[in-house]
């Protein structure tokens, strides 16, 4: 079938059901997060939760997803990890399908949305006000003590989703708690989801993701070289993965 038929013909399906059903489970998803966050620990609540939205929403779309390079984590190791960022499934392919003990890094507009910045604030994630770098600064420093014992921090370098897919200039916020912290950098590279639903875009439409994780960068080596140099590193290793798309 045409793909352009086949995106008309998806549209009511879209509109009708998906969209509505989103709504509906990310907030029956975060309600539950912030009830289950007064018995377990609120990190516990949110991984298996978090995955559950993920893959109903996955599937609902429907959209599936190739994990590549699961043999580069190792369990029970807490990581600074770094994604590429094309689109907001992105999210659901990393809460989804990476399998770690994760702690989102969010804007602090996020935490206005009703029940759903409630529930992030409660599992853990963190909120950095972007528009006022001590502040910025000051909620990853409070944010250090929780990443151990296998908790990992999820940081899209670029700040923002690719209009074009290449990708963009990294910030450093990730590279220097790396390096403050002493923790390997997990790079992953993200495919397909730009196809599935563009930046600042409505255009969803069913498709397959792949999720490439590759060999953890060690910063140890890096303490000397400086956060410029580590940027650059992973960089390279996450553009790699987009040149063999």
């Amino acid at each position: 079938m045409d793909k352009k038929i086949a995106k008309l013909l998806y549209q009511p399906y879209k509109l009708l059901f998906f969209m509505p059903f989103l709504g509906a489970n990310t907030l029956f998803f975060a309600t539950a997060a912030i009830a289950s966050s007064f018995v377990v620990p609120g990190e516990k609540a949110g991984r298996f939760l978090g995955r559950q939205w993920s893959r109903v929403n996955a599937k609902a779309t429907p959209f599936s997803v190739e994990v590549i390079g699961r043999e580069n984590i190792e369990p029970g190791r807490s990581y600074i990890v770094c994604s590429n960022h094309q689109s907001h499934f992105d999210i659901f392919v990393i809460y989804g399908w990476l399998g770690l003990d994760i702690r989102w890094v969010m804007k602090m507009e996020l935490r206005k949305i009703p029940v759903f910045g409630k529930a992030c604030e409660r599992i853990g994630h963190i909120y950095i006000d972007r528009s006022d770098s001590h502040k910025a600064v000051k909620s990853l420093e409070e944010a250090k003590g929780r990443i151990k014992d296998g908790a990992c921090v999820v940081f899209f370098p670029e700040g923002t989703r690719s209009r074009d897919g290449k990708l963009q200039r990294f910030k450093k916020g990730a590279f220097r708690m790396a390096l403050d912290l002493g923790l390997p950098i997990l790079p992953l590279t993200i495919t397909g989801t730009r196809d599935i639903l563009p930046a600042r875009s409505m255009d969803l439409f069913p498709g397959k993701a792949c999720l490439k994780i590759h060999k953890p960068v060690e910063t140890e080596s890096y303490k000397d070289k400086g956060v410029n140099k580590l940027m650059d590193a992973v960089h390279l290793v996450i553009a790699s993965g987009l040149d063999k798309d």
